[in-house]
């Protein structure tokens, strides 16, 4: 398969050595010095294009491969709450037929690694059961490196609203407890019985922790999910590219890893 890399970070370059590894090609490579390379040819051949970068860069990115009818599979967060029915749009031009003809491709998500798509499967089964038992009340937080532009990050949101499908008790989430990579604090995860707190945490270079603790007067349950490296997103974003290359659409985890 013919890949195109957008965005040469850390992530960029553990990607490209995971795909090269399971014998994929690297055509393109854009980083934020060379974005007049989205219209060469090198990008235009590639079967699939993977996309890292950051909240302001990606929805722009995303039209600039469509332009050339190039897939994306995108692992950038923080756009969605600005872009997401104008994606949605470009990827959906005959939602009846679900896109087989005529539309764009996307695979996003908000976390690529396998350890996380089983970690969400927990985490909705989990938020079933909790339905049940009101007592229990329920608070999330996320700890990242401090380079992290975006909290709550895109991790967290994702499995914040999968509670909230699963748990009547709950309307929205809300910014919780705020720790910025400077070091100052704000907010609090004293909130409304409604909403959900989502407390954020930058410190050191820690690639990615999601805790969800259901607490009650007799007891704390706590589920972790603590990565030890990007390893695992940048291996998960290759064999979301493997499965976008024969997929149309708006894809995501679900349709790749079915728990």
């Amino acid at each position: 398969m013919k890949i195109a890399l957008i965005g040469y970070g850390k992530m960029g370059h553990m990607i490209e050595e995971i795909a090269r590894d399971r014998g994929h090609e690297i055509v393109s490579i854009i980083d934020v010095n060379n974005i007049n390379d989205f219209d060469s040819p090198e990008f235009a051949s590639a079967d699939v294009a993977i996309e890292f970068t950051n909240p302001t860069a990606a929805y722009d990115n995303y039209k600039r491969a469509f332009a050339h009818n190039v897939k994306v599979v995108s692992g950038s967060t923080g756009w969605m709450q600005d872009h997401k029915a104008d994606v949605e749009r470009l990827c959906n031009e005959e939602v009846e037929r679900m896109c087989t003809e005529g539309g764009q491709t996307l695979f996003w998500a908000s976390n690529f690694s396998i350890g996380v798509a089983i970690f969400s499967a927990v985490n909705r089964y989990l938020a079933k059961i909790m339905n049940k038992f009101p007592q229990y009340d329920v608070q999330m937080e996320e700890v990242h490196h401090v380079h992290k532009l975006d909290a709550p990050s895109g991790t967290a949101i994702t499995l914040a609203e999968e509670i909230i499908d699963n748990l009547d008790r709950k309307d929205k989430w809300v910014k919780g407890f705020q720790h910025a990579a400077d070091g100052t604090e704000s907010g609090s995860n004293d909130v409304a019985a409604d909403e959900l707190p989502i407390a954020s945490i930058r410190r050191d270079e820690v690639p990615g922790i999601h805790s969800i603790s259901y607490d009650s007067d007799a007891d704390k349950i706590t589920i972790t999910h603590d990565a030890h490296s990007r390893k695992g997103f940048a291996l998960g974003a290759v064999l979301a590219a493997e499965y976008t290359q024969n997929h149309h659409g708006l894809l995501t985890t679900s349709d790749l890893f079915q728990f």
